[in-house]
């Protein structure tokens, strides 16, 4: 597999690949002077990573005529990625290939080379703009389709995967600021967590959707320390059956839930049309009020002098009031002076009416205008930063209806027309001056997500907050992972009563970009102890294992495990799926609580949690049946 970047996602990307998924990989990076100019806490972690490189290489050119990999990876310079380079790198026979550059046209040069270079390889994009990015996914899936003969690329295990950095952290954070964990999975919409769980004495602990894996024994038990999937007895064991999980006693598991929010919300109404009341001021209401009130005096002045009925006298009235009736000459002096008096009312109700045209031209401008945090808030998110990590996250947190105040100091910063969009409170001001998050009502949140891309200002930041409220949860991101860690520990120490996370966006985005290298069907991986589960959305089709099989038969322990039935997939064909007398699901959605009993049909799609080496072999057997047919 070959990586292509300039930041620390590629790197993070590699070590993914290579400690996770035990794949060779080949790391391109641009020359020295002309990488992104990393912190001073990473250089020092640059030169050491750089040295190894250099045994690596030299290990794999030492060994390179033999025809075995001596490593698992190397690192190449190109100052860019050009038809050249990635024929040396071996892209005509790599399995995949990510571009993770920082710019969408660089990584879109690159992909369209590597695609007519090799039409078969697995192609995963770094771009930030979502609507240009699944015309090119389309397009290059097309071009594989084509160069092969593959139709419509049925079949075809080349893929084209665009995905978005911001995108990809933002589930984990929100998760982080909601629940405290960013081990998350995210399918259909929903955002999964895996919830450790330790035993506690006359207590049933809640097996959530389903149980995921059994904890260590011991917590110093040498078993499975080196995160192999065939661990001792005592180490951590991944997909347990029932029977394992009843006769556990004395070890925590790992369950999977779903994240959800059930707090309060934001007080304020959402945005549409003000009511009616707030149109107007209350001045101004009582000066309308009036003037009608002089109407309908007028016109029952003028039906007791004319003796006319009440509609004709309120008529005539009202053409007196507009100045386009005839006078009242040749007629009594009562009927005269009414009409004066109508004249000057409605001289009086010229300017009354200017002002509620204004006034209403003001509400509307200011009902799309940004907000400011409603009193008597409490249980919101601070969030710092509308750049692009920040807006993404805004808007999975308005999406689990998390209540949300924003902080930011560039009025024309990319998030802002987002936040006005969802009617979310925004607190204009640099945060690390003193009343601004007072203002965002922090000392009655629930977290606060430092999203800046400045390291110095969420550490400033979170910090700040910590001495106006020790036990507030904090989550700040930080570009180095070092100094990530650094500040973590130190944090935690001070305030170990508190939850406190620092997050690098590269190490959250990294196993999402690693999953795409592995294939569609990976949804994302969730450590457990010093072993990995993945999850994955496979088709039954073609899979022996699972195919005419009952959900509790395709269940194999410590391989795989499905967990749910996406019930509406492209192409899906229920009458076929579902055979007269056997279990039967709903028509759409993604199905979690199946019935052991359901039949896995051809037509069917399952989310399902499996080990490194079951999904291998789940997957793999499908490949060898293909190049044997």
């Amino acid at each position: 597999m070959i990586v292509c970047g300039d930041d620390g996602l590629a790197h993070r990307l590699a070590a993914e690949l290579r400690g996770v998924y035990a794949e060779q990989v080949t790391l391109v990076v641009p020359p020295s002077g002309r990488r992104v100019r990393q912190p001073v806490v990473g250089r020092a972690r640059a030169a050491s990573a750089a040295l190894l490189d250099r045994v690596v290489n030299a290990a794999v050119n030492r060994t390179g005529a033999s025809g075995e990999p001596a490593a698992s990876g190397q690192v190449v310079e190109a100052p860019e990625i050009t038809e050249a380079v990635l024929t040396e790198v071996g892209a005509d026979r790599a399995a995949a290939l990510a571009l993770v550059f920082d710019d969408d046209e660089t990584n879109i040069r690159a992909a369209l080379t590597a695609r007519r270079l090799n039409p078969r390889i697995r192609l995963v994009l770094r771009l930030y703009n979502r609507r240009l990015g699944q015309h090119i996914e389309e397009l290059l899936d097309q071009t594989a389709a084509v160069a092969t003969g593959d139709g419509q690329g049925a079949g075809l295990d080349a893929s084209t995967t665009v995905l978005s950095d911001a995108d990809t952290a933002a589930p984990a954070l929100a998760a982080t600021a909601l629940v405290g964990t960013s081990k998350v999975v995210q399918t259909e919409g929903l955002v999964l967590r895996a919830v450790e769980r330790q035993p506690r004495p006359g207590e049933v602990a809640d097996p959530g959707l389903c149980t995921l894996a059994l904890l260590s024994a011991t917590s110093n038990d040498p078993a499975g320390a080196d995160g192999s999937e065939g661990s001792g007895e005592h180490g951590p064991r991944l997909l347990p059956d029932e029977a394992a999980v009843a006769s556990a006693t004395g070890r925590g598991t790992v369950v999977l839930e779903q994240v959800s929010y059930s707090g309060p919300s934001l007080p304020a109404g959402r945005g549409g049309v003000p009511p009616f009341a707030s149109l107007f001021s209350r001045r101004l209401r009582w000066s309308l009020a009036g003037l009608v009130g002089c109407v309908l005096a007028l016109a029952v002045g003028l039906m007791i002098v004319t003796g006319e009925h009440p509609l004709y006298a309120t008529y005539i009235t009202l053409l007196d009031l507009f100045g386009i009736n005839d006078p009242a000459l040749h007629q009594s002096t009562a009927r005269q002076v009414l009409q004066l008096l109508s004249g000057l009312v409605g001289l009086l109700l010229l300017p009354v009416l200017l002002a509620a045209v204004l006034e209403a031209l003001g509400t509307f401008r200011s009902a799309s205008a940004l907000r400011k945090p409603p009193r008597g808030l409490g249980g919101h998110v601070v969030l710092l930063g509308l750049g692009k990590i920040g807006t993404r996250v805004l808007t999975r947190l308005r999406e689990l209806n998390i209540p949300v105040v924003c902080v930011e100091s560039d009025p024309d910063a990319r998030g802002m027309a987002t936040a006005r969009r969802l009617r979310v409170p925004v607190v204009l001001g640099d945060v690390t001056q003193e009343g601004v998050l007072e203002a965002a009502k922090i000392h009655r949140a629930h977290a606060l997500l430092a999203l800046t891309s400045a390291d110095t200002t969420n550490l400033e930041a979170s910090l700040y907050a910590r001495s106006v409220r020790p036990d507030l949860r904090v989550v700040l991101r930080l570009y180095d992972d070092d100094f990530a860690t650094a500040v973590y520990r130190t944090l935690r120490a001070a305030h170990p009563r508190a939850l406190t996370r620092s997050r690098s966006v590269s190490h959250l985005a990294a196993p999402a970009f690693a999953g795409a290298m592995m294939g569609r069907q990976i949804l994302g991986a969730i450590p457990v102890e010093r072993r990995v589960l993945l999850f994955a959305e496979v088709d039954v089709a073609g899979h022996p294992q699972l195919e005419g099989r009952t959900v509790g038969e395709a269940f194999r322990a410590g391989a795989w495990r499905v967990l749910a039935l996406n019930t509406s997939p492209p192409g899906r064909r229920r009458e076929e799926a579902e055979p007269p007398g056997e279990e039967r699901v709903p028509a759409s959605g993604l199905v979690w609580d199946l019935p052991p009993a359901y039949v896995l049909g051809p037509g069917d799609r399952v989310v399902l949690a499996a080990t490194r080496r079951g999904l291998a072999e789940l997957l793999g057997r499908r490949r060898r049946e293909r190049a044997g047919a």
